[in-house]
Formats: C-alpha cells, structure tokens, sequence
C-alpha cells in the first residue's frame, strides 16, 4: 500500500501589525539620526564660525604689547601652563615635525609675552627629546621675530628640559638693531624675561608612577622607609621632583579631550580647557579662551 504524501505547508505571510512595527522602528531611527547629524553640522558650523571671528578680532600680529594688552584685565595668569600637541604624521615625518616645532615656537611666545614664565609641552611619541638643540634655535628664532621688532623689549632666554635630559640653555644672544636707541649708563637695562621649556611624553606618565611604586616598595622591604611614612606628600615630592609639579592649567588643542597618556599624577587639580569641534589646532583664541576661563575658574580644592 502506497503511502500518502503529506500535503505541503503553507507558508505563513508576515503579518501587517509586525511590518508596521518593523517600519515604525526604521522611522523613528531616521529621523533620531538626521536631527542629530543636521544639530551636529550646526554645532560644528558655529563653532568654526565663532572661533574665526576671535581669530579676526583678537589677533596678536607677532606683537607682545598686544598679548599683554589682552590678558591685562584678567585676575591671575597661570604660573605653569601646560599643553598637549599632537605629531600629525601622514607620511612626510619632516613636515610633521617642522608644523610641532612651529606650534611649539608660538605657543613660547605667546607664554613669554603675556608673563607665563613655565611651558610644559605633552606629545605622545617625544620626538622633541631628540632634537632639543634644534628646538631650542628655532624657538630662539620665533621669540626674537616677536621681541627685537619693538625695542627695547628683549627676546626673552630659553632652557628646555626634559625629565630624561638635562637642561639646556646656551648663553642668549641678542642681535644688534640699527633702531636700537643708545643704553645710558645711569639707566640699568631692562632685565630680559626667561621662559622654562619642559617635554613630556607618554613614558613620562604610568612608567613614572610605576618605577616610583617599585622603588618605595624595595625601599620599604629593606627596611630604609617605614610603609606609614608613604603617603601622598611623599608620592607628589618624588614625582615633582622626577618628572615636573602640577601645572595650572592644561590647554588640549585637539576638537575632544583626549590626553593622549598624560602624566595622570599631575592633574589631579589641574583647570582643563579645549574648545569644542576644534579643528584648526594651535590657535591664539584658543590659548586667550583658556586663560580668561582660568581666571574665572574658582579653586575649591575638594571643598
């Protein structure tokens, strides 16, 4: 007896109310998208709006009266300023370095004219540790293009240090201008301002704090340091000591904070300013934006 085929299944259709649904979800997630891409555009839009009207309004024409004219009014400047920077390397590695050294040599005379007497630069790679020497001149170039054009204001001396390098400082040299009226020997000469220059990267962050924790661990084992005498004021001398003090003020130049491996240690209490969907990078309405936000900033300390 010949067994009976089982008839086939229909095959169910999709019902309306989960279309519907499916459709409603697609909808929905459209329009979320659009409105916040179309709110993104604007954001950026009026950022790059608003920050090219304060470049054009605010611009110091390579002139120190004029920066000190603009940070006058301000309560307190920053006794230690510090920067994070980025290698945009696409390639051309020389280009790349040569824009660093540039943003480096104007951020220098920015600091030295409005009264900054320590810059602490951040660049991951520390490509700079390696070139100090060349640094040095090109920055000494960009701060006597500022200062000799006005006399009698002096280009201010420069050491650059790291904390892996000792200190380097050369004897300042200070071209002679025809436009240089004579020095009265009864007059003392004005005293030329000195910037201090210290480069950081990322082995300068966690290793720093890592190396400390062994030491003061061997150190406690051998019994040289008892464990109570550890605390944080030990921790903050060591590292100040090693690797720099807390800065003042942190200015991230990039359109996000990202620290890029910043020493932690040091920003615990650190004021940090970037300006949003930054993208032109080292700009003067930025560093002027992060001092006027300092001196309104209001130091509570945990408070």
């Amino acid at each position: 007896m010949a067994r009976r085929k089982p008839a086939p299944r229909a095959r169910k259709s999709t019902p309306l109310r989960t279309m519907l649904k499916s459709n409603l979800h697609l909808l929905i997630y459209t329009l979320i998208h659009a409105i916040f891409g179309l709110y993104v555009r604007l954001r950026m839009a009026y950022h790059a709006i608003y920050d090219r009207l304060l470049a054009v309004l605010y611009y110091h024409h390579r002139t120190p009266d004029l920066i000190r004219n603009d940070v006058k009014a301000l309560s307190r400047l920053p006794e230690h300023l510090s920067v994070v920077l980025t290698l945009h390397d696409n390639g051309d590695r020389d280009a790349a370095l040569e824009e660093l050294v540039n943003d480096v040599g104007e951020l220098s005379a920015w600091c030295a004219s409005a009264g900054i007497p320590l810059l602490s630069v951040y660049e991951r790679t520390g490509i700079l540790k390696s070139y100090i020497p060349q640094t040095h001149t090109a920055i000494t170039r960009t701060l006597h293009a500022y200062f000799n054009p006005t006399p009698p204001s002096l280009p201010p001396s420069l050491s650059i240090r790291s904390p892996s390098h000792p200190s380097y400082s050369p004897p300042p040299s200070h071209p002679s201008s025809p436009s240089t009226p004579p020095i009265d020997a009864d007059v003392p000469a004005p005293e030329a301002p000195h910037l201090n220059l210290l480069l950081l990267s990322a082995t300068d962050g966690r290793n720093t704090i890592v190396d400390l924790t062994k030491t003061l661990a061997d150190m406690s084992q051998r019994g040289k340091i008892s464990p109570s005498d550890i605390g944080a004021e030990l921790v903050d001398a060591e590292i100040s000591e090693s690797v720099m003090g807390e800065p003042d003020l942190l200015v991230v130049f990039g359109p996000r904070v990202v620290l890029e491996g910043y020493p932690p240690w040091q920003v615990r209490l650190t004021e940090i300013f970037h300006v949003p969907d930054n993208s032109e990078g080292v700009g003067y309405q930025v560093f002027l934006r992060a001092l006027h936000r300092y001196a309104k900033a209001q130091m509570r300390f945990g408070r």
